[in-house]
């Protein structure tokens, strides 16, 4: 994201673009959060399963049908969050060597293609839920209702569309102005951006010891 000292400096549209972008992360990560709470219910959960079961033979009822609901939960509430911070698996054998207006047009076409998958995704996402709606769809063992859990899947995909909208706008700046402030735009951290960060957080600046990744003359890490 942009510093304060950065948005000080931009245009009105781009500041509108950087303060929309952060609002938005705000409800990208009360969503992680609570998929994060889900994680850890579910551990607790399986932990209950495991002792119940060997030592008081009483299994929790229903386990299976639970984490089989909680994982719709925290696997697709955070989606939009990870995209935010670039953690999705990324190709980068070709588009990593580009640089500057070339780069951005090919962020461009990809952010395009994402958006039309996830589109797709969430439209048959809301009919599936629709259908689990109307018939009142309910789990196998103890008869959950599933269209809860199955609404998750259209609401995170929505977020994810938003999201990427964002991007493409961004990426769509850059292509105008390559040399821009980057904003709303997942940020690929380098090898050397990496090694900063962790020799600032785990050692506080004591860089004894520590073998720092090389680089090349093509950026690729060396050993």
């Amino acid at each position: 994201m942009a510093t304060t000292e950065d948005v000080q400096d931009l245009s009105p549209g781009a500041r509108r673009l950087e303060a929309i972008d952060r609002a938005w992360f705000k409800v990208e990560s009360v969503f992680n959060l609570l998929a994060a709470f889900f994680i850890f219910g579910v551990m607790m959960l399986g932990v209950v399963q495991v002792i119940g079961r060997s030592v008081f033979n009483q299994p929790v009822r229903g386990y299976v049908d639970i984490f089989e609901i909680a994982i719709t939960v925290f696997a697709f509430l955070a989606i939009a969050y990870c995209q935010r911070l670039a953690g999705h698996v990324r190709m980068e054998i070709i588009i990593g060597r580009f640089k500057g207006r070339v780069l951005w047009i090919t962020e461009v076409f990809g952010t395009c293609v994402a958006l039309f998958i996830v589109v797709i995704l969430m439209y048959y996402g809301w009919e599936h839920f629709l259908r689990a709606w109307n018939f009142g769809d309910s789990s196998i063992d103890v008869e959950i209702t599933l269209w809860p859990s199955k609404l998750m899947v259209p609401m995170a995909f929505a977020m994810l569309t938003f999201r990427l909208t964002l991007q493409l706008i961004g990426f769509l700046r850059l292509c105008v102005y390559p040399d821009a402030v980057h904003i709303a735009i997942p940020e690929l951290e380098t090898v050397e951006k990496i090694a900063e960060e962790e020799i600032k957080a785990g050692l506080a600046g004591d860089t004894d010891g520590v073998v720092l990744p090389t680089v090349d003359k093509e950026g690729e890490a060396g050993r």
